[in-house]
This record gives structure tokens, C-alpha cells and sequence, in this order.
């Protein structure tokens, strides 16, 4: 499809993927060759081997796979409802189950609650995996002053019915993190967000650079030891 705009490195990746995945390979493990090919030095897990797909409904249009709507909407039109195709048989892969269950802090990355950690949190089992290890788990903001630094999760957040805030991100999160970093900006949200029971840590989330991003990571990892 032309509105799918990677470049070839890109395609190759989807290509080689479909490939080995029809070959019989797990996701987990086409992901772990693909890793080492690049020379990552960490370990990058799938939540799920299952089919997962994320598909969004738009007014005047219906149901849409969720890279048609990123990339070829351009994410540009509004959505009225979210669906995880396959969840209700997807299953945590026992790697992703262990890595929550044993890691020494969990973080949960500043991206779209909705479709990027959404799908993650509706496996089931993830949820009460964290639930259950809540107070060593914390997430970061990806709201900043009722705005989304990128992307469309202040739109999406707003069509959904949730509030476009530091606080609306803590009432999605208030089961599994008993953290959250929110940006200095939002400073005077503190209060309303540990009144629904999540610690509130205030810095720079901005991550501009390199320098800023290991500042914005260290501070996250320690406010669990808070």
C-alpha cells in the first residue's frame, strides 16, 4: 500500500518477520533474532505470542487497523472506540510473565495509554501481574500540560472520555503503578493525583536530549525507593 510510508529497512524488517513467522518462529523468537542482528544489548519481549491487533473506529469510515489509521490518517481523524482483535485468547508469554514478576522496578514507558499500553495491560494476566507488585511500579506521564508532547493520545484520551491531564493518566494507571513522574509543569497536580492513591514525583520529563533522557530515567527508577 502506498500510504504506508517506511523506508526499506523498515519493509524488510515487516518482511523478514512475516517470513519467519510463517515458518513456524514464535514472535518472541523472530524478535530476539532481530535484536541481536542489531547488536541491542537487551532483551526486547512481546507480551504475547497470539494474534493482537489494534483496531480503531471512525466516524464516517468504521473500523480501521491501527497503522491505516497512524499512518495512512495520518492519525488525523477522531476515534470513537479502541478494540484489541484477539485478546480475549491471547495469552502472556511465560518470558514477559517473569520479566514482570522478577524485575526490581517495572516502568511504565510515557506513551499513549490507549494504544501503546493498552494493549500490553489487556493480556490477560499483565494487569494483576503489576497489580500484585504495584508499589515497585511507576509510570511516567506522557500528558504535559493537557497536551501530548507527540502523537494523538491528547485527542484520543479526550474522544474516549477520559481527562486530558497528569491526573487522567493516574485513574488509568491508579491499579498498577503506585508511581507516577509528571512533568514540573504540572507540579500542581501532585495533590489531586496522590489523593487517588499514587505517588506523585515531579521532574524534568522533557527528553530533548540524551543527557536529559538518562536524568529523566534514573529519577524514574529511584522514586520507587522513595
Amino acid at each position: 500500500e502506498t500510504w504506508f510510508g517506511l523506508g526499506d529497512q523498515d519493509l524488510a524488517t515487516h518482511l523478514h518477520r512475516t517470513q519467519r513467522r510463517s515458518d513456524g518462529a514464535t514472535l518472541t523468537e523472530v524478535t530476539a533474532e532481530i535484536a541481536g542482528a542489531w547488536g541491542l544489548e537487551l532483551q526486547v519481549l512481546p507480551v504475547t505470542d497470539d494474534e493482537l491487533r489494534t483496531r480503531v473506529e471512525v466516524p464516517g469510515v468504521g473500523e480501521l487497523g491501527f497503522q491505516e489509521y497512524f499512518v495512512g490518517r495520518t492519525h488525523s481523524v477522531p476515534v470513537e472506540a479502541v478494540r484489541f482483535e484477539g485478546v480475549e485468547t491471547a495469552r502472556l508469554t511465560g518470558q514477559s510473565r517473569s520479566a514482570v514478576t522478577d524485575a526490581e522496578v517495572v516502568v511504565i514507558a510515557p506513551s499513549n495509554p490507549i494504544v501503546s499500553i493498552g494493549p500490553v495491560l489487556a493480556v490477560d494476566g499483565m494487569r494483576s501481574a503489576l497489580a500484585d507488585r504495584r508499589e515497585s511500579v511507576v509510570a511516567v506521564s506522557p500528558i504535559i500540560g493537557g497536551k501530548a508532547v507527540k502523537g494523538p493520545a491528547a485527542d484520543m484520551l479526550a474522544t474516549l472520555g477520559h481527562e486530558v491531564s497528569a491526573i487522567g493518566v493516574a485513574r488509568l494507571y491508579a491499579d498498577v503503578a503506585g508511581t507516577l513522574v509528571i512533568d514540573e509543569a504540572d507540579a500542581d497536580l501532585a495533590p489531586s493525583i496522590e489523593a487517588l492513591g499514587v505517588r506523585a514525583v515531579v521532574a524534568d520529563t522533557i527528553m530533548s536530549d540524551t543527557e536529559r533522557s538518562a536524568s529523566l530515567a534514573r529519577t524514574t527508577i529511584e522514586a520507587v525507593d522513595r
